[in-house]
């Protein structure tokens, strides 16, 4: 049973960037209400999807360097990785569904 992991500005190179599987990141803060309603949905994919994704999540307020190297502006902001790479960016809470739309089609 897979859950999010915490990432910092210290370990994203180790735990997203050379991730085997993808790593959906999600930016947030705990005084951000839209960051508090998705984080029972990210909880959830990472449970269901487990073997193919890994979610992680990053509190901007402690991590300013990654968040701001990366142009996170708003937050939740999720960006999915692929090899190394960003390859989708989802601003907003969005509906499970949705997010699982954006997911799941770069997942091999």
């Amino acid at each position: 049973m897979a859950k999010p992991v915490t990432v910092s500005d210290e370990t994203f190179e180790s735990e997203v960037i050379q991730s085997a599987v993808p790593v959906l990141v999600d930016f947030w803060a705990p005084w951000c209400g839209p960051c508090r309603i998705i984080a029972p949905i990210l909880e959830e994919i990472a449970e269901e999807k487990g073997e193919q994704l890994k979610v992680a999540k990053v509190n901007v307020d402690e991590n300013m360097r990654i968040a701001t190297e990366l142009g996170v502006t708003s937050i939740p902001t999720l960006v999915l990785y692929k090899n190394g790479r960003p390859v989708e960016r989802i601003i907003g809470a969005q509906p499970k569904q949705r997010l699982l739309q954006q997911i799941e089609k770069h997942l091999a």
